[in-house]
């Protein structure tokens, strides 16, 4: 059984589809063992706890420095001993030690195609607006592996999502997320479940 957690800072859309996915058995062999987000009203929390699903909170708000809040963060991480760290739309930079120490165990979701509108600045909506300031005719979202640079980790799954011509940010937002996100994080905890990914150079295996 893969332990997991989900890391999350807002709503919790994504965990909402990792929670349905596990329920209608489209994750298998999975379980939830708690939701971290960095935000004590973080929608996601409530998702949780309607589930039965542990939630808590751990804010660098809270701590004198960074550093204090990242030891704190990893200690409190390690102590559910979990396989798979789930980014949910978490928008706390993890630190250099916690990917260390979770080496090709931290999986994120970017709401574009991966190399294109990634890295420092791209999150959000800043994602979509930026695709659609640049005229692209595809957008999607990537699962990958997190490494210390930004976006930049192994790529286990990636779907397209058309734009369309009257696509706004925000109606684009929600559609890769109903057309990609919602659809490929869950099937890429399904794949690492299931001993079916696999990383070598820097790139992923699904086997």
């Amino acid at each position: 059984m893969l332990k997991i957690a989900v890391l999350v800072s807002g709503g919790g859309t994504n965990l909402q589809a990792i929670m349905d996915a596990i329920e209608n058995g489209k994750i298998t062999n999975t379980e939830i063992s708690v939701v971290i987000s960095n935000n004590k009203n973080a929608y996601a929390l409530e998702r949780a706890a309607s589930k039965g699903i542990e939630g808590i909170c751990i804010s660098p708000k809270d701590f004198e420095s960074r550093a204090e809040f990242n030891a704190a963060f990893l200690e409190k991480l390690n102590s559910y001993q979990v396989d798979l760290v789930v980014l949910a739309g978490f928008l706390v930079v993890i630190p250099p030690e916690m990917i260390a120490q979770y080496r090709n165990r931290i999986i994120n979701i970017h709401p574009s195609l991966i190399p294109s509108f990634c890295g420092t600045g791209f999150y959000g909506l800043k994602v979509h607006e930026g695709a659609l300031a640049r005229g692209v005719k595809v957008t999607g979202a990537t699962v990958h592996f997190v490494d210390e640079g930004t976006d930049t980790g192994p790529i286990i799954l990636q779907k397209a999502v058309s734009i369309l011509d009257d696509d706004t940010p925000e109606i684009l937002q929600r559609r890769v997320m109903e057309e990609a996100e919602w659809k490929i994080l869950p099937q890429a905890i399904d794949l690492i479940a299931n001993g079916k990914v696999k990383v070598e150079n820097n790139k992923t295996k699904i086997m």
